[in-house]
């Protein structure tokens, strides 16, 4: 077993995934959320000690003037299940848009769209179109055409067209789709899951998995926060079907980390810069949204290294936090330049693709927090969870299979702080 030590001192290619794992009894999965959102239990890791309470009691738990930085994206409705000619079943995921390859430029148009799609049943749709009535709501009809395109990585394009063409993708997709659960709940989507599988503050559609650690929170955790003086920030990272990829390779170094489209504000980067300046903790609601805000830091340092590109255009690949010449400034530098930028340019949004990887080696740069939930064995979930407790990360989810927690997307909830050096 690794120490802590030596965790901080991997290089993440070589980390073995077998290292991160644990037996995860199917009983812990909890395949439905409880009756009241904030009624989970907290555990909270702080300073090596490890206690727990009720997630309602957030607030006490977290010191004025902190800011907490939320993913507001929107779970939209991927799932559509037809009936083949043939009596077989059919179903489409639609995983990212294609054409038009903007999410919210996607969802409101009409007529005709183009997805990257998983086809469960695809061996039995032979002639790769189909036609389909569709209804919902009141009286709300459409003639569905669908047409297979070209197959990449276990994906298809596939082409939907409709007619009356005047209702938007979007408008299809909430009244026809259903909500994609993560399949290891084994269970279908069920009507309470529309609203339960979002949180109460998501906004931009987009996502094919619920960024699960804000599910906890309610208006009433909301205002308890703010009441105390925490500041309440949102970034938009839509979560794509990758995180539910496991690391199938020996070593991260055969793995390849899903990429996940994201946009942040000029005003948060301000924010979370002044935050820095002032000593404040910022703390990450969830694993995207310390993905997204630690993605900034590498984009400005990229911005720094090679003067004269668009800031407002991000592009962070798996390795780069790795690589020694990288990590040249220091985080509020690195907030500095990139807000300058941002407003020597007028672009008032950094928006583009992240692939970031977070995982033991890895030091946070503008992360202090984290609150997120209890993830599968032998995932990058996982991993950046070690990233910030180091081999405590055993010592955590010990005690929340001991202790009764409920574990993965509709389970408890875990506010951690990383151990100081």
């Amino acid at each position: 077993m690794l120490s802590n030590d030596q965790h901080q001192s991997l290089t993440p290619e070589s980390i073995a995934i077998e290292d991160f794992d644990y037996v995860l009894p199917d009983e812990r999965i909890a395949r439905f959320p409880l009756a009241e959102r904030d009624a989970s239990k907290l555990l909270i890791y702080k300073n090596g000690q490890i206690s727990e309470t009720i997630f309602k009691t957030l607030d006490e738990q977290v010191p004025s003037g902190a800011v907490l930085v939320f993913n507001d994206t929107k779970v939209i409705h991927a799932r559509f299940k037809f009936q083949l000619d043939n009596g077989k079943p059919l179903e489409i995921f639609c995983l990212e848009p294609l054409f038009p390859a903007d999410y919210a430029q996607n969802l409101g148009t009409q007529g005709a769209v183009s997805w990257k799609c998983m086809i469960g049943g695809n061996r039995h749709w032979k002639s790769g179109h189909l036609d389909q009535q569709i209804e919902w709501g009141e009286g709300q009809k459409v003639s569905l055409h669908l047409e297979r395109g070209g197959y990449e990585d276990g994906t298809f394009k596939v082409n939907f067209a409709w007619l009356p063409a005047h209702y938007s993708f979007g408008e299809l997709m909430a009244g026809a789709g259903i909500i994609p659960l993560p399949p290891y709940l084994k269970r279908d989507s069920e009507p309470e899951d529309a609203s339960r599988y979002q949180t109460v503050y998501a906004r931009e559609q987009g996502s094919v998995a619920a960024p699960t650690a804000g599910l906890h929170f309610t208006e009433l955790v909301l205002e308890r926060l703010r009441k105390k003086g925490i500041s309440t920030l949102f970034v938009t990272l839509h979560v794509g079907a990758g995180t539910f990829k496991p690391v199938q390779s020996a070593s991260l170094a055969g793995h390849q980390m899903h990429e996940e489209i994201m946009s942040v504000s000029a005003h948060v980067i301000q924010q979370v810069l002044q935050a820095k300046l002032e000593g404040k903790p910022v703390i990450a609601v969830g694993t995207t949204s310390m993905r997204s805000l630690e993605s900034l830091y590498w984009h400005s340092n990229r911005l720094m290294a090679a003067p004269g590109e668009a800031p407002e255009l991000l592009s962070v690949r798996q390795w780069d936090p790795y690589k020694p010449e990288q990590a040249a400034f220091s985080p509020i530098e690195a907030l500095q330049n990139l807000s300058h930028q941002l407003s020597q340019s007028g672009s008032p949004i950094v928006q583009g693709a992240t692939q970031l990887l977070v995982a033991p080696g890895y030091t946070s740069r503008l992360v202090d927090g984290l609150i997120t939930n209890f993830h599968q064995p032998r995932s990058t979930l996982l991993l950046l969870i070690a990233s910030m407790v180091g081999q405590d990360w055993r010592r955590i989810y010990q005690h929340a299979l001991d202790h009764d927690f409920r574990f993965l997307s509709y389970g408890d909830s875990s506010l951690l702080w990383p151990l100081k050096e």
